[in-house]
């Protein structure tokens, strides 16, 4: 049987659970989203693998791009508190915070530094949206050598055809695609 990665060496990577999100994802709610990453980061935390909470944070909209686009991006719904990530995370104290201003986890920011610097190799990544922060980041991650798995079932998008379009044509080139359950099945094994 494939041994889908080693608990040392994984790092969970969640984008963007954080207090803006609504309610209009598929083909997930936010709240099936949020408790199966949230069950994931705690079998994480409990083999003492390594949790990488990803929000989305700016001071004043200036530090974000702005480039000209076609289509203009869903409005952000900066409500007080918009960038904390949700309490249903559970953060804790060996977690590492991410704070990015575009889409991707990595650009800008000092994820690989800390995945490195640990040895982590494989990140098992999920969060909102799909076809957006999802996406961007497992590039990334993958231009940058990392194996990665999607928990498929602890991330949406902001359409069934965008969730769709990457989990079935961009997804299976970037890493391997399981559910949360086949991966806390893999955190049980490696008791």
């Amino acid at each position: 049987m494939e041994r889908l990665f080693e608990a040392e060496k994984t790092a969970l990577v969640v984008i963007d659970l954080q207090k803006w999100i609504g309610n209009q994802y598929a083909p997930y709610s936010a709240d099936q989203v949020v408790s199966n990453a949230a069950a994931l980061a705690d079998a994480f935390r409990n083999k003492g693998s390594l949790v990488c909470l990803v929000r989305v944070s700016t001071k004043d909209g200036k530090d974000m791009p702005k480039p000209k686009l076609d289509k203009s991006p869903p409005p952000l719904n900066m409500v007080e508190g918009w960038d904390e990530i949700l309490p249903q995370m559970n953060v804790s104290h060996s977690d590492i915070i991410v704070t990015k201003k575009q889409w991707g986890a990595f650009y800008g920011t000092d994820l690989d530094l800390q995945l490195r610097r640990r040895g982590i190799d494989t990140i098992v990544i999920c969060g909102i949206a799909s076809g957006i922060g999802v996406d961007t980041t497992a590039r990334e991650a993958f231009m940058h050598g990392y194996q990665v798995v999607f928990a498929i079932d602890a991330m949406t998008g902001l359409s069934q055809a965008e969730h769709d379009h990457v989990r079935d044509i961009i997804f299976p080139r970037l890493g391997r695609i399981r559910t949360t359950k086949e991966i806390l099945d893999v955190t049980k094994e490696q008791a």
